[in-house]
């Protein structure tokens, strides 16, 4: 029997120094729209998108507490998912949630606009509970401040100054890690100047806004003609205008990584695992784990874990990161794109795969995207996966299939008439890579149809 720390064991005593004290898990997706107020941002980067589902994202906290942990939701859990979870001894946490939700506000905006729930919190107080985000905003320190409970990280300025992607190139050229060509803009002057630099050879450049949100706020650009208009639309701003931009070149049939590290408040850096981005026919199908890398890429990207750890401790900051690395066709590693001071996505799956991804199978980690007419119940999903749903752990010595994550995001858009964009989020399990891709496309299929079904 495995008696080494959980996941969850080793985070506490990362940031708390004590395995034994409780979390309370504030699962506040897209911490970086807060962080973003106010900086510069590209023509056409401030897109919607579905925020009413983006907030729902937070029940994914139900599944990375440990017992006596507490996990803070919009609305109760879903009944039939709740013991779907419970059946599988995914979920070990007990909830609490808003009474006063609202779907456009994120999780901790809700808390806050809920006496209720500030009060079951304050009672939590007792030295060894900590407020546990999954990013730390102001919200979130006037939730720290509000409950009496200490937050399990630094502060927000700190935490959005290392989630800048300037920060992130400066580390690597200060460092020596290998860097994609490019270069930072501070001025849109300086902007002109690096586009016609890094277009000079041919290829495609990438634009991005330093505190960009999950794919938006970037732009690439295939030629002077791209370069001219892209410029001709920010220079209305004026020429010395703040930027905040990195400009790189775009390096074609890369592998795009995502690795986790912990920097603990003593200042210890600790590796915890790296996945691959998945495509079939150039469409994103998610993440696979566990991934092996050529041993001189595996190599440099254990060191510059070190690297960065070590810069990040110097710098005050302790808690999870997380960090976009690439691929190179040729097996060349660009260690760091970005750095996250958060946890992500993979930070949800490490108590999944800890405890019901056995040694030796594999998983990708699928988001899929529906379009219902009509909410769905739990239940129905259920239906719609039959043989497909997990109940007991798979892979390699068990049977394939797909744990479900996420329900609540299915039906958070939903207005009551017409149909809505709905996602599930799931990790499908399998012997090898391929039957686990295999897996998502067929959990795809039936989950596709059961969306489209007339009622």
């Amino acid at each position: 029997m495995n008696h080494s720390p959980s996941f969850v064991q080793r985070l506490k005593e990362d940031l708390t120094s004590d395995a034994g004290s409780r979390f309370v898990f504030v699962n506040n997706f897209e911490v970086e729209r807060s962080w973003a107020v106010g900086e510069p941002t590209l023509p056409g980067a401030g897109i919607s998108f579905a925020g009413a589902t983006v907030n729902r994202m937070e029940e994914m906290g139900v599944l990375l507490a440990d017992e006596g942990d507490v996990v803070v939701l919009k609305a109760p859990m879903d009944a039939e998912f709740a013991a779907y979870l419970s059946g599988l001894g995914a979920a070990a946490g007990r909830t609490v949630w808003a009474e006063n939700g609202d779907p456009d506000r994120t999780v901790t905006e809700d808390a806050l606009a809920s006496p209720g729930l500030l009060g079951d919190l304050r009672a939590l107080a007792d030295g060894r509970t900590f407020l546990m985000p999954l990013g730390i905003s102001p919200a979130e320190e006037s939730l720290a401040k509000e409950t009496g409970l200490p937050l399990a990280g630094p502060t927000a300025h700190l935490c959005k100054t290392v989630n800048g992607k300037i920060f992130s190139r400066r580390l690597v050229e200060a460092t020596g890690l290998r860097a994609v060509p490019g270069r930072v803009c501070e001025t849109v002057g300086e902007l002109r100047g690096a586009l016609t630099e890094l277009l000079a050879g041919g290829g495609r450049v990438v634009v991005k806004e330093s505190l960009g949100v999950s794919g938006r706020g970037m732009v690439v650009i295939d030629g002077e003609r791209g370069a001219a208009r892209l410029l001709r639309l920010i220079e209305r701003r004026g020429a010395d205008a703040p930027a905040r931009l990195v400009v790189e070149t775009w390096i074609e049939r890369a592998m795009d990584l995502n690795y986790q590290l912990v920097v603990s408040r003593g200042g210890k850096v600790r590796f915890e695992t790296v996945k691959a981005a998945v495509l079939r026919d150039g469409v994103h199908q998610g993440h696979r784990f566990p991934v092996e890398l050529p041993p001189t890429a595996a190599d440099e990207l254990r060191h510059a874990v070190e690297v960065i750890g070590a810069a990040l401790a110097d710098e005050g900051y302790y808690g999870m990161v997380g960090v976009d690395a690439m691929l190179g066709p040729e097996g060349t590693l660009y260690p760091c794109l970005e750095i996250n001071a958060r946890f992500n996505m993979s930070t949800y799956q490490s108590r999944i795969a800890e405890r019901l991804i056995p040694r030796g199978a594999h998983a990708i980690a699928a988001t899929f995207g529906l379009r219902p007419s009509r909410p769905h119940t739990f239940g129905e999903v259920a239906d719609a996966l039959g043989g497909l749903l997990l109940d007991v752990p798979g892979g390699r010595g068990g049977r394939p299939g797909v744990l479900i994550n996420n329900f609540a995001t299915l039906n958070a858009a939903a207005t009551g008439s017409g149909s809505f964009h709905g996602r599930l989020y799931g990790i499908c399990v399998a012997g090898t890579p391929d039957e686990a891709l295999a897996v998502r496309g067929e959990a795809e299929r039936r989950l596709t149809g059961m969306a489209e079904a007339r009622s």
